[in-house]
C-alpha cells in the first residue's frame, strides 16, 4: 500500500518502524534532530516478543555478534563481597540478565545499517510544527523546507517535544521520585563479565557492566525529595552527584572521578507515559513517546520493538489509517498495561534507606538466587514479555530471508 510516512526519532522504534514499512511497500523518511546516529546509551536486552521481532528481521545472528557478553549480576558490599549473584541462566534465562544484552547504541546501529540502504535519513533537523489537514500532514522543520506526507509518526522518547505538538493535552507523566546518569568509563582489573551491584545508605545505587568495547558502563541511581535536577546543565548535575556520593563506598570515588571525562554522560528523571490514545488524526506515536515503561520494567526495547512491528502491520492491512491506528492501540494495550505496572515501591525495595535495611536486601536477594526460590522469584523478576500473540503479517514472515 503505497504511503509517504516521516517518522520522528532515529533510536529503536523508529528505524524497527520504518523497516517494517517498507516491507509492506510504504515509503519511510526519518528525521533526528542529532546531527548523527546517537550510539551512547547503556545495555539493553532482546527478550520475549522483542526477540522475536529482531529474529522477523532476519537480524538474531548479527545481534549475537554483538552482545556483551555479561555473565550475569552480582549485589556486592562495601569489600566487594558477592551478597548475592544471578546468572544470565537464572530465572529461565530471562532474569535481570539475559543472553541477548546489547548496548543499546549498538542495536540502534544495527537498525540503521540494516535500513538505510531503503529509507532516507535526514538528521540535524526536527519537526517545529504539524498541520493534520484532512487528506494529509503537513510538516515544518527547522532547517528543512515544508513538505507533506500521508502520515506522521512520533517515536522520539519519553521527553518528545514533537508530541507536545499533537497530544500535550493527554499525556501525562508518571513519576517514581527517581534520578539515574549514565555513562562510560574506563575499564579496571575490577571489572569483570559480571554486572555489579552496590547499594549505599539513603538509597543510593552504584552499577558497573561490562561491555564489548573494553570499557565499562556506570549508572548512579538515587532516590529523593528532588526535583528539576533533569532540567540542570550537565556541569551542574555532575557537581549534585560528587555531593551527593561523596561518603559512599565502595568503587565510587573511581566512578565520580571518571564521570567528568566520559564522552557520553546522560542524566534523566525516570518516569512513564501514560498518553490517553496513541494518534490523533493522521498522527500517531509509537515506543517511548507513546507508552514509555520505564527502565524499571525491563520492557523499553520490547515495547518499542513490538510496536514498530504492530503499528506497520496494521498500516497494511487497513486502507484507512484510522482503523489501523485503532488495530494497532487494540493490539498493544494489553500489552503495554502490563509492562506499565511497576509498583512505586520497586526502586525503593532496589534502594534502601539504611544500612539494615541494604543488609535485608542482600539476604533476599540471596535466597532468591538459591535453587529453592529461584522459581519463586522469577515469577516477579522476569518481565512479560511474551505476553502478547503477535499477529502474523501477509509480507512480514519472509522478511530478511
Amino acid at each position: 500500500m503505497s504511503r509517504t510516512i516521516l517518522i520522528s526519532g532515529a533510536s529503536i522504534a523508529g528505524p524497527a518502524l520504518a523497516y517494517w514499512l517498507h516491507q509492506h511497500g510504504m515509503t519511510a523518511t526519518v528525521i533526528e534532530r542529532a546531527p548523527e546516529l546517537r550510539l551512547g546509551g547503556q545495555t539493553v536486552d532482546l527478550r520475549g516478543a522483542g526477540r522475536t521481532v529482531i529474529e522477523r528481521m532476519g537480524l538474531e545472528k548479527a545481534a549475537r555478534e554483538r552482545v556483551t557478553h555479561e555473565e550475569g549480576l552480582r549485589f556486592v558490599d562495601d569489600s566487594n563481597r558477592v551478597r548475592a549473584s544471578f546468572g544470565a541462566d537464572a530465572l529461565d534465562g530471562d532474569g535481570f540478565v539475559t543472553e541477548l544484552e546489547l548496548l543499546r547504541g549498538d542495536l540502534a546501529d544495527l537498525l540503521y545499517q540494516h535500513t538505510r540502504d531503503d529509507i532516507a535519513y535526514v538528521f540535524g533537523d526536527e519537526i517545529t510544527g504539524l498541520t493534520d489537514t484532512g487528506a494529509g500532514v503537513d510538516v515544518t522543520f527547522r532547517n528543512g523546507a515544508d513538505r507533506r506526507f500521508d502520515l506522521v509518526v512520533l517515536a522520539d522518547g519519553l521527553r518528545s517535544r514533537t508530541r507536545d505538538l499533537v497530544f500535550a493535552d493527554i499525556a501525562r507523566t508518571r513519576s517514581f521520585g527517581l534520578y539515574t546518569a549514565y555513562f562510560t568509563i574506563p575499564r579496571t582489573e575490577s571489572d569483570d563479565r559480571w554486572a555489579r551491584w552496590f547499594n549505599a545508605p539513603g538509597r543510593r545505587v552504584v552499577l558497573l557492566r561490562p561491555d564489548n568495547q573494553g570499557t565499562t558502563r556506570a549508572t548512579l541511581s538515587f532516590l529523593g525529595p528532588y526535583s528539576g535536577l533533569d532540567r540542570l546543565k550537565v556541569p551542574a548535575q555532575q557537581d549534585f552527584l560528587r555531593r551527593h556520593y561523596a561518603d559512599a563506598r565502595w568503587e565510587t570515588p573511581r566512578v565520580l572521578a571518571a564521570m567528568g571525562d566520559s564522552p557520553d554522560f546522560y542524566f534523566e528523571s525516570v518516569g512513564q507515559m501514560r498518553l490517553e490514545h496513541w494518534s490523533r488524526g493522521r498522527i500517531a506515536t509509537v515506543g517511548d513517546a507513546a507508552y514509555c515503561a520505564s527502565p524499571l520494567s525491563g520492557m523499553g526495547t520490547s515495547l518499542a520493538l513490538v510496536g514498530a512491528y504492530v503499528l506497520a502491520g496494521e498500516l497494511s492491512r487497513h486502507s484507512d489509517h484510522h482503523d489501523a491506528f485503532q488495530a494497532y492501540e487494540t493490539i498493544m494495550r494489553p500489552y503495554v498495561t502490563q509492562a506499565q505496572n511497576v509498583s512505586w515501591f520497586a526502586p525503593r525495595l532496589a534502594s534502601p534507606k539504611t544500612r539494615t535495611g541494604i543488609r535485608l536486601l542482600h539476604t533476599v536477594a540471596g535466597l532468591a538466587a538459591g535453587p529453592r526460590l529461584s522459581r519463586l522469584a522469577g515469577r516477579f523478576a522476569t518481565p512479560p514479555a511474551d505476553a502478547i500473540d503477535l499477529p502474523a503479517y501477509r509480507h512480514s514472515e519472509q522478511a530478511g530471508h
